[in-house]
């Protein structure tokens, strides 16, 4: 059985239990800031009178960046090495942004600015992560393929992606008790910036470089070699090839897997994006106050996806196809489930529901892109996964906003639609 967890070693890899953990860190502070921004900014919205189209949009510009830059952050890490561009995405990307982001919602709630231009500067400092935040997914998700065998690589990325499931419970959890007197409910951006600050110094100081000290491609670049290190004519070809080959989004080896998910992570984005709305409006809530029963929203779906990343994935080993298709069939039960839903405990089941099917689905198309290409093109395929799971976040969380105001149950009946279409496209192309 492959264990691919925070808390031991992982089968098949050359990975420390030390070096995991802080590829772990250094995704989980992001997830757990930005789900704790997203539990909280329905509520600022909604206290400093803007229209909640605008905090969609806010997103959808910081995405867009994202998918722009995330395919050439990968290439860059695959010539600089991973720690500095993981470094880069944590430092610029998360920790800054996050501190931008906090002065200016403090300023905006405390009147100092208006609301036009609260959310004006807010989408501006909030495109910091999209520019530079990309980079650490996509870095860690090189680094951690290009140490771990074939056989492992699915039961290691779903370890890996569990970073960002438990970050969705943590940011939420914590959020309402950073709320504080002063700070209000800017706070939890200060605070989990502030934590960003410190992952940025234990990835400095306690993660290995993956190439040579002398730079470039040098001898200590990374391999899956738990037994024997490479040769220097292995060395040389696989530079070459890492030099010369530049992988496409529509190569034939990863269009497929990239295509389902894509559809999965529009369905994902534009829900999530509408759940903090969906939870103030189906329970008739107050925007203050609100960011309690949004976060225990939250919180389910990020404790039903890691039960299928910590225990499902591991234990079944389940191949990347069954994934997908499984995974995308849970997902569009628990749509409807939400969407039925009249109380708190009924949205919490369904939105677990969604998660426990998006835990599986993830992975499943990350180890398939994975698996499909050669060790020299990971950092490429990591780029573009990267990439595909920002992309569903320019369009799909406005879209989601606007059918919303339309008809509360609109994204979820779209969300359903998508999710059964890759069940039955999957079934016949992955």
């Amino acid at each position: 059985m492959n264990r691919a967890t925070p808390f031991g070693k992982i089968a098949g890899s050359a990975l420390t239990t030390r070096q995991f953990g802080l590829l772990y860190a250094a995704m989980l502070v992001a997830a757990a800031g930005n789900t704790a921004l997203q539990s909280v900014l329905p509520a600022i919205g909604r206290a400093i009178d803007v229209p909640d189209v605008w905090v969609a949009l806010t997103f959808s510009t910081s995405a867009a960046l994202w998918v722009w830059f995330a395919p050439i952050w990968a290439r860059t890490a695959d010539h600089k090495g991973r720690k500095p561009l993981i470094l880069l995405g944590v430092g610029a990307g998360f920790t800054l942004s996050s501190l931008l982001c906090a002065v200016v919602l403090f300023m905006g709630l405390k009147g100092m600015i208006g609301p036009v231009l609260t959310f004006i500067l807010f989408a501006i400092v909030r495109a910091f992560y999209g520019v530079f935040g990309c980079a650490t997914p996509s870095a860690t998700q090189a680094y951690l393929a290009s140490k771990t065998r074939r056989t492992a690589r699915v039961s290691a990325l779903a370890g890996l992606t569990s970073s960002f499931s438990l970050g969705t419970i943590i940011g939420p959890a914590l959020a309402p008790l950073f709320v504080l007197p002063f700070l209000g409910l800017s706070g939890p951006l200060f605070i989990f910036g502030s934590l960003g600050v410190l992952v940025f110094a234990l990835v400095l100081t306690g993660l290995p470089n993956d190439l040579g000290k002398r730079g470039g491609h040098g001898a200590a670049m990374s391999y899956p070699s738990v037994a024997s290190p490479p040769t220097g004519a292995s060395v040389r070809a696989a530079t070459s090839a890492r030099m010369t080959t530049r992988l496409r989004w529509h190569d034939p080896r990863i269009k497929d897997w990239i295509l389902a998910g894509v559809i999965t992570n529009h369905a994902m984005a534009a829900v999530l994006t509408v759940m903090g709305f969906y939870v103030i409006d189906r329970l008739d809530l107050a925007p203050v106050g609100s960011e309690r029963e949004i976060a225990l929203v939250m919180m389910a779906g990020a404790a039903a996806t890691l039960a299928a990343q910590w225990g499902i994935i591991p234990r079944l080993s389940l191949t990347p196809r069954l994934l997908v298709l499984i995974g995308s069939s849970l997902a569009a039960v628990g749509m409807v489930g939400t969407m039925m839903a009249d109380t708190l405990y009924g949205i919490i089941l369904g939105f677990a529901l969604q998660h426990l099917g998006f835990g599986l689905v993830r992975p499943g198309f990350t180890g398939g892109a994975s698996l499909a290409v050669p060790l020299n093109e990971q950092g490429g395929v990591a780029g573009i996964v990267t990439s595909a799971n920002g992309i569903a976040f320019v369009a799909a969380p406005t879209l989601g906003v606007l059918i919303y105001g339309l008809e509360l149950h609109l994204p979820f009946i779209a969300a359903t639609i998508l999710l059964l279409g890759v069940v039955g496209w999957g079934w016949k192309r992955l």
